[in-house]
């Protein structure tokens, strides 16, 4: 584990500074650990929720509707669990260094996109490549 470094609350990346130096990557750290808190957060305050509305609805169509609500819940945590161990595997690529680059070419992903997206593997050219090709696959 990288030793932490203290960031002034109002630091932002810049393109001005080396990238992916120790001030950027604890940046990122914070950002993906504030967002995973986030969702856990959200997750236990679902579950609360769900545990409290489980009783019996007599009209059919009060029951209806809390379990689509129910089921939109679930969809939605389960996106979110998938999202947690996609924050996971970019806090590993912090530690090991691969943190900010393309899988696909190697090189810098935009700050910017970073900012907009911290789990983001691809740069945004090779991401608008993989969505064309999927279409196209799609198309099929």
């Amino acid at each position: 584990m990288s030793k932490q470094i203290s960031l002034a609350p109002d630091y932002k990346p810049t393109d001005s500074e080396p990238f992916m130096n120790e001030r950027q990557r604890e940046y990122f750290r914070g950002k993906l650990l504030a967002w995973k808190e986030e969702i856990l957060k959200e997750a236990k305050e679902t579950l609360v929720t769900l545990q409290s509305e489980s009783e019996n609805h007599p009209d059919i169509a009060d029951r209806a509707s809390s379990e689509t609500d129910r089921a939109i819940e679930l969809r939605a945590r389960d996106r979110q669990r998938k999202l947690i161990s996609k924050i996971d595997a970019a806090l590993s690529r912090i530690e090991d260094g691969s943190y900010g680059y393309c899988e696909e070419t190697g090189e810098p992903i935009s700050l910017k996109r970073l900012e907009a997206r911290p789990i983001a593997t691809l740069s945004l050219e090779a991401q608008e490549r993989h969505e064309r090709n999927e279409r196209v696959f799609r198309d099929d």
